[in-house]
């Protein structure tokens, strides 16, 4: 909570989570209090917390964002297909503006939810695999799309944890304690621009900055 608590007061307007928002139990009665901290919602009803939540800007524009876990090579949930169709339906009585979170392991998953969802939300972006995709684009009826947005946290470990942990595992097959990496931080993500009217994606560009690097194309 404490790290949650940070990142919302540097100007963050949202945290979505995914398979490790179960981790700790302290944050489950966080969750069932906060509009910017929201869990996957094709968790059971009974699970704490809610699958999605809506903002507004200064504008007074309003925009949602749902989050949604993969069943593939995942732990058993309800479908991300059918949860996010039921949503939309509901949310969309109130803005146009949508974006959806799949956090899943399979690309082949996210690309279909996108397809599937193409029109009917502004943009599907993966996460969980904390390798960021190259294949950004805009979708045949308005939607904006991209495998996975890729990390924040250190290029010198894999995947953000100890390199010579996770080497260690694989040479062992034995359980090891992982330990987050260090140095040469990295930053990944996008930059998405949504027509408040329609709900269609305008642009979406990856964003990708390293200490050693700087900004990369």
């Amino acid at each position: 909570m404490k790290i949650a608590d940070e990142f919302l007061s540097w100007g963050i307007d949202v945290i979505s989570g995914g398979n490790h928002s179960w981790d700790k139990k302290e944050i489950y009665e966080y969750l069932d209090n906060s509009d910017r901290i929201i869990r996957p919602a094709n968790y059971p009803a009974e699970a704490p917390g809610k699958g999605y939540t809506i903002l507004e800007d200064k504008k007074g524009n309003k925009i949602a964002l749902i989050s949604l876990q993969g069943r593939v090579f995942m732990s058993a949930v309800d479908c991300p297909f059918r949860t996010a169709k039921k949503l939309i339906e509901e949310i969309s009585k109130t803005t146009k503006n949508i974006i959806i979170d799949i956090h899943a392991e399979a690309t082949s998953e996210k690309i279909a939810l996108g397809k599937y969802l193409d029109g009917e939300v502004s943009l599907v972006y993966g996460t969980h695999t904390h390798v960021q995709t190259a294949d950004e684009r805009i979708l045949a009826n308005g939607s904006g799309y991209i495998s996975d947005i890729g990390m924040t946290g250190s290029q010198n470990g894999v995947i953000g944890t100890n390199a010579e942990t996770i080497i260690k595992k694989f040479l062992t097959s034995l359980p090891q304690k992982f330990e987050v990496a260090e140095g040469n931080e990295e930053l990944s993500g996008i930059e998405v621009e949504i027509d408040e009217e329609t709900g269609k994606c305008k642009k979406i560009k990856r964003i990708n900055w390293s200490e050693n690097e700087g900004f990369r194309s």
